[in-house]
């Protein structure tokens, strides 16, 4: 019987690390690390700056799964997510899915779930990073202990969840795969004001202020 951090090793339909693409990058992105963080910080990296984020770069096709991500070089946040998960747990580095409650634009309703991951650090516990993709005004970063995401908690009505999943959320699989260019996803974005699953709370960490835009 699987103990219950196993569960964040997994190969799944949607985090493919046993893709033999997934597996081939996770094996470049870790030669010569000499550390779980090491290997950690270069997967992070790689998602973050290599691969384009959908909506950013108005990028088709809308991908999903890890190796669809990897293959087509773009993904909406929660695919970047996937992907990220896929690399970390190809490299026996236990990592899962998190998500908040964001406004959409502007800093004022609508709200959207956005997605991003948690790593757990053999130094440091599960440590939150976002992969999403930076541009102005967003400026997310791989520092543990410290967390730098891509965005602060501003709206009384948005959400930070405590949830660390170890596979995505129905309703994010549903946007990506019922959607078929990223103009569809941006209009119809999912949203959640509770997610019903057991959380596992996250280490206390030093927050960074976030850079504003």
């Amino acid at each position: 019987m699987k103990t219950h951090i196993e569960h964040y090793l997994d190969s799944s339909e949607y985090i493919d690390w046993n893709h033999p693409l997934v597996l081939a990058k996770a094996a470049e992105l870790a030669d010569g690390c000499d550390s779980d963080e090491a290997v950690a910080k270069r997967c992070f990296e790689f998602v973050r700056d290599g691969i384009k984020h959908s909506w950013d770069y108005r990028m088709n096709p809308v991908t999903c799964s890890a190796s669809e991500v990897l293959i087509h070089g773009t993904g909406y946040c929660y695919a970047k997510s996937h992907l990220l998960a896929a690399l970390l747990r190809a490299n026996a580095i236990s990592a899962g899915l998190c998500y908040q409650r964001l406004t959409v634009e502007n800093d004022s309703p609508p709200y959207c779930l956005h997605g991003l991951n948690a790593v757990y650090l053999e130094q440091h516990g599960w440590y939150r990073i976002d992969a999403r993709g930076n541009k102005p005004g967003v400026a997310a970063d791989f520092c543990p202990p410290t967390e730098k995401l891509a965005f602060p908690i501003l709206d009384a009505l948005e959400k930070d969840f405590p949830q660390i999943l170890a596979e995505p959320l129905p309703l994010v699989i549903k946007a990506l795969t019922q959607n078929k260019t990223v103009e569809q996803v941006f209009e119809n974005l999912p949203d959640a004001e509770v997610i019903k699953v057991p959380p596992i709370r996250l280490r206390p960490l030093t927050v960074r202020p976030k850079d504003q835009s």
